[in-house]
């Protein structure tokens, strides 16, 4: 069973090995040719930020549908509601209506983990291949890397510290420092990255329901999972992390201030810069959203006579009433 649950992985990790390994060489090579030392740190930390830059420039258009998910699912909390009022006593007719209004405005509430979910098998893929070049040295080379250049990576020194070692096996105290100092700054760029969504892109009422704590959550436990995870990640895979980390904040203030989300205070930043340099200030959507769903809507019934009403009968829209 072990043995076939091995093959499986093994099947889908060596293809990732290949890609990965064959970017980070790329790199590699393009900074060796740059005059940098083949064998020395700078080309291989180097080499690993070119591998993120590419990695996350891929995922772009994910992260793109990302936040458009994101922000249809902010701007629906209002309807959310009204659905959790009117069927909060059928989980099932509940979940039944929460994904058709998802699909009614083509919104995918898991939309938003596609990124991290597809930056983790790199992540895996990455750490193996450096983990087992410096533990095994030629005997760990994967993908692409050779013997040679397995060695080479495995004593590749970075600012004093070995790219291969990780914080609990190193034996330098160079390595430890700059291992402390990725993982602190790591988990900082994660915390401020989240941070900056909640306090700056999320309308008020996102940040009452259980979309908020489930962001609420994820601002203080992840950085604590990094934290305790940084320290067996070798300092190549913590300068990996940390520049995706980098580009997410990056990419992310990029977008809030440039398209925030509607009824967020971003947004209205926005319309005060727009307004101060002369442009047409864009309307808050979130006014026409949150209007009541048409399905949530109650028909009003027309007014009746106690004779209508006794005998059933409707009123008739052309009678003239009596004087």
């Amino acid at each position: 069973m072990f043995d076939f649950l091995g093959s499986i992985g093994s099947a889908i990790m060596t293809p990732l090995y290949y890609a990965v390994s064959g970017v980070l060489l790329v790199w590699h090579e393009i900074f060796t040719r740059l005059g940098l030392d083949p064998s020395g740190g700078w080309s291989w930390a180097l080499a690993i930020v070119g591998l993120t830059v590419t990695i996350r420039a891929l995922l772009i258009p994910l992260f793109v549908k990302q936040i458009k998910s994101s922000r249809n699912m902010q701007l629906l909390q209002p309807h959310i509601k009204e659905l959790q009022k009117k069927y909060g006593h059928d989980r099932e007719r509940l979940a039944q209506e929460q994904m058709k209004l998802w699909k009614e405005h083509n919104t995918n509430p898991f939309a938003s983990c596609l990124p991290l979910l597809l930056q983790m098998p790199v992540f895996f893929a990455l750490f193996r291949v450096i983990d087992q070049a410096a533990k095994n040295g030629a005997d760990g080379a994967r993908g692409f890397m050779t013997a040679k250049l397995a060695e080479e990576l495995q004593d590749a020194v970075f600012l004093g510290g070995r790219i291969a070692d990780t914080l609990v096996s190193a034996t330098h105290v160079e390595t430890r420092i700059i291992a402390v100092i990725m993982v602190l700054t790591m988990c900082a760029t994660q915390f401020i990255t989240q941070r900056q969504l909640m306090s700056k892109n999320m309308p008020p009422d996102a940040l009452s329901g259980p979309y908020a704590q489930q962001q609420k959550l994820l601002l203080y436990v992840l950085p604590v999972v990094f934290a305790v995870g940084g320290i067996a990640f070798p300092v190549g895979v913590l300068i990996y992390w940390t520049t995706s980390n980098f580009w997410t904040m990056g990419q992310q203030f990029y977008v809030i201030r440039n398209n925030p989300a509607p009824g967020t205070p971003a947004f209205k930043a926005k319309q005060e810069r727009d307004a101060k340099h002369g442009k047409n200030v864009p309307e808050d959507p979130l006014k026409e959203i949150e209007k009541p769903h048409p399905g949530l809507q109650r028909n009003q019934p027309k007014k009746q006579t106690r004779n209508q009403r006794t005998s059933g009968s409707k009123p008739s829209p052309n009678k003239k009433k009596r004087k």
